[in-house]
């Protein structure tokens, strides 16, 4: 992770949970500072208490089923708002920004 923020296109879905517990603890492991996922996360406890920022349109306690394997460095629209790799991603409990270059 390096410090930096995945982000993952789930289409918005409200269908299964994409992230969970064990996923966000491998996370906080492996040095990712958050997480976003246009889809939803379950086991939100555990995410609560792992070390990297998550951010989520909403709880499901089904799992994800898996599929074919994702892309990585490639562009994905969040909630209708492009993120490209090299972005920078700002997020509080209020919401998120996404910015081409680093602020402040």
């Amino acid at each position: 992770g390096e410090g930096r923020v995945l982000v993952v296109d789930g289409g918005a879905s409200l269908r299964r949970a994409l992230l969970g517990g064990n996923l966000g603890a491998a996370a906080a492991r492996n040095g990712w500072a958050g997480v976003v996922i246009d889809g939803c996360v379950r086991d939100v406890a555990e995410l609560a208490a792992c070390a990297v920022g998550i951010r989520a349109l909403a709880s499901m306690p089904l799992p994800t089923e898996r599929q074919a394997p994702g892309q990585r460095d490639v562009a994905v629209q969040v909630q209708g708002v492009w993120v490209r790799p090299g972005d920078w991603l700002y997020a509080d409990e209020d919401g998120m920004v996404v910015s081409a270059e680093r602020l402040g």
